[in-house]
């Protein structure tokens, strides 16, 4: 498998520009760990996670760095401590020139860069402009349907999976971060709902693309006030059956 079989796209995205408190909101309305900051033609250049807001004079969680160790590492890291902690835009405390891969890269070398890097999700990226991302959720997802004993996707599954997410992408319902997995017209839809009447829109949107077959619902519900989630349905009865 590759990127692209399990990539989530659109992807939630900032822009070098956007205040530190509106992404901060973002994450928490979106549930997602992190965003990719774009720029006004659609370049990736740099992403934000939860990481990056630990040290914040905000909530009083600045580093507190001994004299001797300050004198040891110089003006220079004080200088940085000082704009990850007070910065007021995304582009000051953003990773710039983050790892990328393309959507044919395969799902072993994901998997490599992940652990090399040290990170928890991966841009994907066609001729600089953002095409998607993987998390480390997708390669979960995969590893998941993978167990259920389904052949490998072919190049007509690919098809449906895009015509999927065509479908949903343009309405106002479709799920936060939404994630399609097609395998011999059987689909497998995750993401996050925060009204629970998007989880039929988005199976019957599903059903409604031709050459599926079957649909299974993995959508999860989450209050964005409380932060409470709760599993669909099926997995719920998935989960109390073994």
């Amino acid at each position: 498998m590759r990127a692209h079989q399990i990539m989530t796209r659109p992807v939630i995205s900032v822009t070098p520009d956007t205040s530190i408190v509106e992404a901060a909101n973002i994450m928490l309305q979106r549930h997602v760990s992190g965003l990719t900051v774009v720029d006004n033609a659609g370049k990736l250049v740099g992403i934000v996670s939860e990481g990056d807001f630990i040290r914040r004079s905000e909530i009083g969680t600045g580093r507190k760095r001994r004299g001797l160790l300050r004198f040891i590492l110089g003006p220079g890291n004080s200088a940085n401590d000082f704009v990850q902690e007070h910065g007021r835009k995304i582009s000051e405390v953003m990773t710039t020139s983050p790892v990328t891969i393309t959507e044919d890269t395969a799902l072993a070398e994901i998997a490599d860069l992940m652990e090399r890097h040290n990170v928890k999700r991966l841009p994907v990226v066609r001729a600089d402009k953002l095409v998607g991302i993987v998390s480390r959720a997708n390669l979960l997802q995969a590893v998941a349907s993978l167990a259920r004993e389904v052949p490998d996707p072919t190049a007509d599954d690919d098809h449906i999976r895009s015509r999927i997410i065509a479908a949903m992408e343009k309405y106002d319902w479709c799920p936060f971060g939404l994630n399609v997995i097609v395998r011999d017209g059987i689909v497998h839809l995750s993401g996050v709902i925060t009204e629970e009447r998007a989880r039929k829109a988005a199976i019957v949107a599903a059903e409604n693309v031709a050459g599926v077959k079957k649909v299974h619902d993995h959508l999860c519900w989450v209050d964005t006030m409380s932060g409470i989630y709760l599993n669909s349905p099926e997995d719920e009865n998935l989960s109390k059956a073994s």
